[in-house]
C-alpha cells in the first residue's frame, strides 16, 4: 500500500505559514499586509474585466476562463469585505475596554 503525504498548500497572493518566535517575524507590518491583499483583490477584479471585456469584443471565446475569474474576483471581494468587518468589531470591542 502507498504511504499518503499531505503537502501545505499556499494560496495566490499569500505568504507560507511561519513559525512563531523570534526567528518568524518577518518584519511585515499590518499595513503592508492590508495594502498588499488589497493591491491582490484589485488585480484579481481587473483581471477579471478585462476577461469580461475579451469576451464582448469577441477577441476570445473562452467563457470558461473568464467565469472563473469573475468568481475568484468575487469571493476575494467578499472575503475582504468580511476581514474588514472583523477588523472593524475588533476595534469597537477594544474601545469598550475599560481601563
Amino acid at each position: 500500500m502507498d504511504k499518503i503525504t499531505m503537502q501545505p498548500v499556499s494560496l495566490p497572493g499569500s505568504s507560507p505559514l511561519k513559525s512563531s518566535g523570534a526567528s518568524g517575524v518577518s518584519g511585515e507590518g499590518f499595513s503592508e499586509i492590508l495594502s498588499r491583499s488589497i493591491a491582490d483583490v484589485n488585480g484579481q477584479a481587473q483581471e477579471a474585466d478585462q476577461l469580461v471585456e475579451g469576451l464582448a469584443a469577441g477577441e476570445h471565446a473562452n467563457i470558461h476562463e473568464t467565469m472563473i475569474a469573475m468568481e475568484k474576483s468575487d469571493i476575494s471581494f467578499r472575503m475582504m469585505t468580511r476581514v474588514q468587518q472583523k477588523v472593524i468589531s475588533a476595534y469597537q470591542e477594544v474601545m469598550r475596554m475599560q481601563i
